[in-house]
């Protein structure tokens, strides 16, 4: 999956929690959203509103982040409440950044099939 693709399916799918998303998914995503927040910062500096539009950009990427993270979870197998890892300071973050990086069940799970197919 390439970064186009994996942008458009993270933002169709803005809220949708089912289903699986293979790692490429998730970190072009990730990707996605540095970039968007870099350019944000960089228009905040030259146009001096303080912030104002990385909070935009932030809000408005909040929602696709939190369910493509889900969908990430599901291909593991795990239950999407598993992001709630992250309101543990620190040890929370490296847990799920590493749970992100994990390979993803073989075949079919509980979640659906097997997005590499």
């Amino acid at each position: 999956m390439g970064f186009m693709e994996a942008v458009q399916i993270c933002l169709k799918k803005y809220v949708g929690f089912e289903g699986r998303a293979q790692r490429s998914e998730y970190w072009w995503f990730f990707l996605f959203n540095l970039l968007v927040g870099l350019v944000a910062t960089l228009f905040d500096g030259v146009l001096g509103t303080a912030g104002g539009l990385n909070a935009i950009a932030s809000l408005a990427l909040l929602l696709p982040g939190i369910a493509v993270g889900v969908r990430r979870l599901h291909d593991r197998d795990m239950s999407g409440w598993w992001m709630l890892l992250i309101l543990v300071p620190l040890i929370g973050f490296i847990v799920l950044i590493i749970m992100f990086i994990m390979k993803g069940t073989d075949g079919d799970n509980r979640f659906g099939p097997d997005p590499l197919r």
